[in-house]
């Protein structure tokens, strides 16, 4: 963004200059303006239907695995920003399994889903918490969100790709920003703004439109802290019959989950 807003500059600079006088003096008068043009629609459908169609492909997935590097900007009480590295591994079976296990300087947990049950492990700390579950995925997130404040690292993979998201309706800004190369990879970015949250996403071009970057800052800080994830995926995985099955490590003990404050 840092380039566009460089060449507008440029560009408002030699406007505001204007032709030299003598060009000025020969100058013919200039015809009536004509109708003003409309301007350029807030929401790109073009944009929107990127994301429709990268829901769709990945909707067409009955499981898959992904490796997420993050950074993770946090902000002092005196604004200052700090940033903290990740990763975070994900393993998805649709419609009823899921396994994350998300590593950084700040914590290590581990999220457990098998169709029944949801369990979050501290495996540092030795600590883990059950919970029934609803039967599938999305429907698993939102009540972990709504009943506990637990929101999982790139949840929203889940909520565009299932029936029935309504995501679209909330932006009030999409727009295509160009074509953008990712580790070698051919991608289009696109930037969204959705409430107090600015979020941008690059899409593999072709029949496969997999996310592999994504941005997303916060604005409701002046220091404007931002997550950024780069994503690489395994769209053919091969699970065990029990890899979504949570087994207690030696010596972890089991708490209760704490209600989200009202």
């Amino acid at each position: 963004m840092k380039t566009l807003h460089l060449a507008a500059a440029a560009a408002l600079s030699l406007a505001l200059a204007g032709p030299p006088a003598a060009a000025l003096a020969a100058a013919p008068t200039p015809p009536a303006p004509g109708p003003t043009a409309a301007a350029p629609p807030a929401i790109d459908p073009d944009a929107v239907e990127a994301l429709r169609k990268m829901s769709a492909y990945l909707s067409t997935l009955p499981g898959f695995e992904l490796t997420s590097k993050t950074s993770l900007d946090l902000v002092t009480v005196d604004g200052q920003k700090l940033t903290f590295d990740g990763v975070a591994r994900y393993k998805a079976r649709r419609p009823n399994g899921l396994v994350l296990e998300v590593s950084s300087d700040l914590k290590t947990r581990k999220y457990f889903y098998d169709g029944k049950e949801f369990t979050v492990l501290a495996p540092e700390l030795g600590y883990y918490a059950t919970v029934p579950a609803p039967a599938t995925i999305r429907e698993t997130l939102d009540t972990l969100y709504q009943k506990f404040g637990v929101e999982l690292p790139l949840d929203d993979l889940f909520r565009w790709s299932e029936p029935g998201g309504t995501r679209a309706e909330k932006l009030t800004s999409a727009f295509d920003v160009g074509s953008a190369t990712i580790e070698g990879v051919d991608t289009e970015q696109y930037a969204f703004r959705e409430g107090d949250i600015d979020w941008q996403i690059w899409i593999t071009e072709g029949d496969k439109p997999l996310p592999v970057k994504v941005v997303i800052v916060d604005r409701t800080d002046p220091a404007l802290p931002a997550y950024v994830a780069r994503l690489s995926w395994n769209t053919s995985p091969t699970f065990a019959a029990d890899d979504f099955t949570f087994h207690p490590p030696s010596g972890a003990r089991s708490i209760k989950f704490g209600l989200a404050s009202k």
